[in-house]
Order: structure tokens, then sequence, then C-alpha cells
């Protein structure tokens, strides 16, 4: 069934040139089996397109996944890695293999876990799915998805030069361009270089660059339609990220001691190619990549040097991982002379297979000897979804997706372990089309695969944990709500069964020295409920304000921790009770804009294992523009008030000599401060 409905695009910034009264843009969601209008879709999504990503200044998804509602993230790297939406998501990875709860997908690109490689450039959108997508992405997406859209060869997107440069010896260089060769081949490709010295200084050794951003990136498209019903296109991208690590210190200011600053690096060559067929009953369509990453991840425990203190312990811990990814996609998607039910059904149906090599070699000052370990993660799925026409304003959506997970782990401590998880999940929603509004009800189910806590030392009962379930119940409605103004409102309510919790063990060695044991446990229930909203108003021919509000209260409970305690019911981390994101632009004169972005956090728990929250946070980012033909000129200022907060943090333990370690306190890692920078780009 084919639907029509005109509203207001939510995250849309368009030229006020524009007349009123004409329709506006709506905006594609192409993270979905069919390519669809995001107001026909049947889910919570944001889609945040190539002006709102320019307007952040956004480098990196950590710097735009604030503007969607009930989405956070967490650093402890260079990078805002790990993604947690509606409360859900992994907060780090040592030695220990993971599954993430949140699918990050760069083009046809499984990046799940990799996110340090989620670098903006040539973006054509970033679309973020909240609650699970299991029907689409499988296993990975538990709490939701995140896919970032570049520009193909196909949609005609402009040439660009852009420079941006900034304080703390920042600057920025973007090329992109592409072309149709001929009537059947086009290409497109891009390159971005991101260096800035950041904004720790390292007092002992007297440098101001140890926590340092330097990473390039290129990309490289080709299509070519072979003959009318069959088209290939084909996809390269290549990244070398070279960035530090050195942002804990012992008072929590951005003044370290480190005496070896750490690192985090990231070297990636992946390609794919999707290749589809247009046959009368509908299209055949193959997706496959291969995907090669070399990390390297390290960091000074002790946050010192030698002869600091009697008590210091000179201390480093690095991780060097090989990952090497392979999948395939092979699904049909029918046409219309092969609906069903008396062609009021589409269909889908599909297999996947992924299968992942990872190599770890772990160099610990107080281990005997360097640790390693292999991990062998596979999936293979089979799906199926039907979308129906029940009436001319209701149809129902039915997704199936079965997939067995299994892996095989071995390390140089003698651990050898296997297991195999059969999961089903998927999704059924109704869809109702009223005037200009669509409503829609669903009820899905996500899952995440088990695992293992590899550490010699975990006891026989916390070796493996569960895979873990998420059942969503989700309402919601799209549309215009006055003249002007539209929106869009979700309510939803996940029950987790077998929660997969991190939390971890302190134990003291015989120097008195503290060793950290990290564990994943199952906690019996996890509940997360709560609202989304997100408002685009034109309040006149020159002024647009775009809002967006979350409410969430997620908390598990039943479950016992590494030290013993039992806990009843608990604030789930990571999960801030409210978020929220204003974003308003003001035409000044002709051709001058103004720009403000306010994004507020509320209290949260950084980790599960232990009290410590970051307060509630407020950041201001503004930038004027100045438009001159082809040109574009901006001056900006990010965290405007120089606001102090939190990307990571830690407590329950004390790492200061001074102290004897022997009182615990918290100790955090701090988001930037305030950066004035000037941008100018020429479109051609």
């Amino acid at each position: 069934m084919k639907k029509t409905i005109i509203v207001s695009a939510i995250f849309l910034t368009s030229s006020f040139s524009q007349a009123q009264d004409e329709p506006l843009e709506t905006i594609t969601v192409t993270g979905d089996f069919r390519h669809a209008n995001l107001h026909q879709l049947s889910s919570s999504a944001s889609i945040i397109d190539a002006k709102q990503l320019d307007t952040n200044q956004a480098r990196h998804i950590e710097d735009i996944i604030n503007v969607a509602p009930n989405v956070n993230f967490t650093a402890g790297a260079s990078r805002g890695k790990f993604v947690q939406i509606r409360g859900i998501g992994e907060r780090s990875q040592f030695a220990e293999p993971i599954n993430p709860s949140v699918t990050v997908m760069v083009d046809d690109f499984d990046f799940s876990g990799l996110a340090g490689a989620a670098l903006l450039f040539d973006t054509q959108q970033v679309e973020i799915f909240r609650g699970p997508q299991a029907t689409v992405f499988g296993t990975g997406a538990l709490a939701g998805a995140i896919k970032v859209a570049s520009n193909q060869p196909s949609e005609n997107a402009p040439g660009k030069l852009e420079v941006s440069a900034a304080g703390k010896d920042t600057y920025r260089f973007e090329a992109a361009n592409g072309t149709m060769l001929t009537e059947k081949v086009g290409f497109r490709t891009a390159f971005v270089h991101n260096r800035s010295d950041g904004f720790v200084t390292n007092t002992y050794l007297d440098r101001d660059n140890t926590n340092n951003i330097d990473e390039t990136a290129a990309r490289f498209g080709l299509q070519w339609k072979i003959a009318a019903p069959t088209e290939v296109n084909l996809n390269y991208r290549w990244y070398d990220i070279d960035n530090g690590y050195d942002a804990f210190s012992l008072e929590n200011t951005r003044f370290t001691r480190s005496n070896e600053p750490g690192f985090d690096t990231q070297l990636t060559h992946a390609l794919s190619a999707n290749m589809s067929h247009e046959i009368d009953s509908g299209t055949v369509q193959l997706v496959v990549t291969q995907a090669d990453h070399d990390i390297g991840y390290g960091y000074d425990e002790d946050w010192t040097y030698p002869g600091f203190h009697p008590w210091a312990y000179p201390s480093f811990d690095a991780y060097y991982r090989e990952v090497n990814t392979k999948t395939a996609d092979l699904r049909f998607v029918s046409a219309k002379q092969w609906r069903l039910l008396n062609s009021t059904t589409d269909w889908i149906a599909g297999v996947y297979y992924k299968t992942s090599e990872q190599h770890l070699h772990r160099q610990y000052t107080y281990l005997d000897g360097d640790f390693t370990s292999e991990f062998e993660p596979n999936n293979t799925a089979v799906y199926f979804r039907t979308d129906t026409a029940l009436s001319d304003a209701l149809s129902l959506q039915v997704g199936v997706r079965a997939e067995q997970y299994d892996f095989d782990y071995i390390d140089s401590d003698g651990g050898n372990f296997a297991q195999d998880t059969s999961m089903l999940g998927g999704k059924l929603a109704l869809e109702y089309v009223v005037g200009q509004h669509f409503w829609y009800a669903s009820v899905s189910r996500g899952f995440k695969g088990a695992g293992v806590n590899p550490d010699q030392e975990v006891s026989n009962d916390k070796r493996f944990f569960d895979e873990e379930y998420n059942w969503n119940y989700e309402m919601g409605v799209k549309g215009p709500i006055i003249a002007d103004l539209s929106g869009r409102l979700a309510i939803f309510h996940m029950r987790r069964k077998d929660t997969q919790v991190s939390d971890y063990d302190v134990q003291i060695r015989d120097n008195n020295t503290p060793k950290f044991i990290d564990i994943i446990d199952n906690a019996d229930l996890g509940t997360n409920g709560g609202v989304e909203v997100e408002l685009s108003w034109y309040v006149s021919s020159n002024w647009h304000i775009q809002a967006s509000a979350g409410y969430l209260n997620a908390y598990f409970e039943g479950y016992q921790t590494a030290d013993g305690a039992f806990v009843l019911k608990r604030q789930q981390a990571q999960a801030p009770r409210f978020t929220g994101h204003l974003f308003s632009e003001i035409g000044l004169v002709d051709n001058l804009f103004w720009r403000v972005n306010i994004d507020y956090k509320d209290e949260f728990f950084f980790s599960d294992g232990h009290d410590e929250t970051s307060p509630s946070t407020t950041l201001v980012n503004t930038e004027l523009e100045y438009v001159w033909q082809n040109w574009r000129t901006k001056l900006w200022l990010k965290n405007a008030f120089d606001k102090r907060y939190y990307v990571r943090g830690f407590g329950g333990f004390s790492n200061d000599p001074r102290e004897f370690f022997e009182i615990p306190k918290p100790y955090y890692q701090l988001g930037n401060g305030r950066q004035l920078g000037v941008t100018v780009s020429y479109q051609f």
C-alpha cells in the first residue's frame, strides 16, 4: 500500500528564501528494507541532515547524537565510541569480547563496536532508530541502530571544499566531488583530515598534545548501471586514526602527569559491493562487505610518573586488536505483481551471514607475559517481513528474524570456550493514517547474544552470561499540530529479560596496588519506559525552531554484584531521566544567519558497578554564517559558557598514592572546553 502524507520535516534546515506556502521536503529513511518517508515509519527515529550536521560542527557521531532524545554516549577513549539508546548500550571494552547493543552502520558497513570509525564527512544524513530493530539489523540492535548515510554518485550532491581552524591548534580539511561519467557510470570521492592538540596539558612532559586528535579518512564510490534492470555500487573506505589518550588526573582537572601517555589508533580498509537486479516479480539485492581493522588502545594506568611518590606504581595497559569482518545479505523485495493476499501485501525475504575474527594482544605491566586471545563470532539469520493494507487507512506490518549466534574463544591463559545460541525477534505494527497524521502502535522484540567472561580469576558460576531479550511496546503519532508547527511523539515501555549488566571486582595486590576485573552478569529484569517528542516550528519567514525532549525511567532489579551485594532495584547507567535539545535559526539580514544549539542532559550513573554520577549539564553552541554565491563563512563557538562536563567516570577506588590508595573517590574524563573557530567552504 502506498501512502501519501505531506507534513513538515522535523529535521529540515531550509533556506529562508523558500516561500512558506511551498511544500516542504520530505525526509527519506535509508536504514530500512525499503526507502521510506520518516513520517511513514512505525518507530521512533531522528534524521539529522547535512545542514544540521554542519550547524553542530559535527566531526564524529559523538558531536550529534545528543540532538536525538533518550540517546547518550560514553568516551573512555579519544572519541565517544560507545552509544546508549533508551539507557541500553556498552560503556567500554578492554580484554573481554563484547556483543554490541546498538548497531552502527556506515553505508553498507557494519561498524558496530567500532564506532571510532564513525567520522562524519561527505555525509548526507545520520539516522537514529530508537527501540529494538531486530528484523532489519539482528543481534546488534537490541536498543536501536545508527546509520551514517553518505552522498552517493546518483544523488547529484555538489562538490565541496572546506577548511576550518580553531583554538587548541585545531584545523580540518574536507574535499568531496562526484559526477556521472557516462549515462551508466558515476563516481564520488571524498577526503577529510582532522587535527587538534586537545584540551589536556601534561605537566610532567610539558606537552599540550598528549590527548590529541589526528584523523584522516577517504572514501571512493562507483556506480555502474550495467543494464536497465541491473546496478552495481562499489564503495571503498579507508581510515587512519592516530589519536592520543591522556585524559585522567588525580585531581580531576585537564592537567595530567602521565609519563607514558596513552593512544587510541585505528587503521581500516573496507570494501563493499551492493548489487541489485530487477525482475517482473521484484528486486533481488545482494550486499557483501569485507573490512579489516588494526586497532590500538592503551593508557597510563597509574596517571603519574616514576618518583612521584614512594607508594606510586608504574603501570601501562595496552590492547592491540586485529578485526576482520565479512558480511553477506541476500534479499528479495516484492513488486506489485507479486503482492500476496489479493494484492494487498508487499513482502521481503532474506538471508544474512556475518563472520568475524578478532585477535587480541594485550601488554600489561602486571602480567607475567603478554596475553593473547582469539574470538570468532558468527551470525546466520533468515528474515521475513510483510506490509498489508487492511483498508485505505489501516495497514499491518509483521516482521520476523531467526538468528543463530555462535562463538569460539581461546586465550593464552588456557581459556577455551564455545557457545551456540538460537534467538528469535521481530516486530508487529499497526499503522493508521487519518488526514495528515500517521498513528502507529507496535510490539517488537530485540535480542543480544550470550557471552563469556574470560578472565581466569572469574568464578565458574560467573564464567558465562545468557542472551538478553528486549520487548518494546510503543505508540506514536507524526504530523502537523498547527500551522507551521509539526511534530512526532512516541510513548514506549520496554521489558528486558536476563539484562546483561557490567560489573567489576577490585582486588588489592600484595604490593597494595589495585587490580580491576571486569565482568558481565545477568540481572533478572530490566525495565525502560519513557516518552520522546520532536518539534519543528517556523515561527516566521526568517525564524525556525527545532526542539526535542526525552523522558526515560530505566532500572533493573534482582542481581548480585561481583562483591556479593544484592541489588534489589537500581537506575540503569548512562540513562539520564531527562534529555533535551533546542535549535534556533534566525535570518538576521539577507545572507546572514545566526544559529544556536542547546543540549540538556540530566544526572545519570556512570556505571552499574558504583554510585558515581554525572551532574546535569547544559551545553550551548552558536554560530554566525554569511552566504555569498557558492561561498559560506562561519564564525562558531562551541561550549560557549565553558561548561565543565564529563564523558566518562569511575568510582569506588583510590588511585592516589599520596592517600596510600585508601580513600575511595570518583575520577572523571572531562569533555572539551570552550572553543572558537572559523569555517570557510565552497560548493561547486
